[in-house]
């Protein structure tokens, strides 16, 4: 199993284009419900906490078995998936509507107000997300690959407040109250951090599958922990 600095070849790699598939799919989702606020019993938090917190839970699996390069690679992949639908919904929003359809108001109040949210996840998904990933590398060197635990939710705390306080700030300023916004932030990032508690054993059983079938547990010990590269290089 792979343990040092050399990487295996990303088309020997059986398992990663489906995990960067899933990472991206649940990010794409995600900002596209996250345009609906939701309040439960005085709770408010937006749409996209439904399907959100897995995105940084393939974010781990991605640090932990295939190292930094590759989990950094997956991010941009998200980066420019989502650049590309906030370009392709405000292009058909400004299109001319067929008089035969009668939903433009409907489309601009939903998808109209999708970019701002895009740049709000944008910014925070790539602060967050890169936190997130450079944490839990260089955690595993310091514990020696033990404790994943710890590391798993030491990286997904400090990510996602990162990540729930840009993505607030930008996306419902001005919507929110100073008291609501305090309130959204919160609730999702504790929600957030309690999911990846709550998946923590499916997240362990993953891990161990990966590792096995991949012949991989990657140490970042000579990485280049900077994000700006699509490499896998290091």
């Amino acid at each position: 199993m792979n343990k040092g600095v050399a990487k295996s070849k990303a088309g020997n790699l059986k398992y990663y284009d489906l995990i960067i598939a899933s990472f991206v799919s649940a990010l794409l989702i995600s900002n596209i419900a996250a345009v609906k606020l939701i309040t439960i019993g005085g709770i408010i938090t937006d749409g996209g906490a439904v399907l959100f917190p897995l995105v940084y839970i393939f974010g781990d699996v991605l640090t932990e078995v295939y190292g930094y390069a590759y989990a950094r690679r997956a991010i941009w992949s998200g980066f420019g998936v989502m650049f590309v639908a906030v370009l392709a919904f405000t292009i058909v929003g400004q299109l001319p509507a067929s008089p035969e359809w009668g939903l433009q108001q409907s489309y601009s109040d939903i998808l109209g107000f999708f970019p701002r949210i895009v740049l709000a996840s944008l910014v925070a998904y790539l602060f967050g997300e890169f936190v997130n990933a450079t944490i839990l590398a260089r955690l595993k060197i310091k514990f020696g690959g033990k404790r994943l635990w710890i590391r798993l939710i030491g990286s997904t705390v400090a990510g996602q407040l990162i990540d729930t306080v840009i993505f607030g700030l930008i996306a419902f300023s001005g919507i929110l109250s100073a008291s609501s916004m305090l309130n959204f932030i919160l609730v999702g990032w504790s929600f957030k951090t309690v999911v990846e508690v709550i998946m923590l054993p499916i997240t362990y059983r993953v891990i161990k599958f990966l590792k096995a079938r991949e012949h991989q547990d990657y140490y970042d010990k000579n990485t280049d922990f900077t994000p700006f590269k699509l490499s896998t290089k290091n």
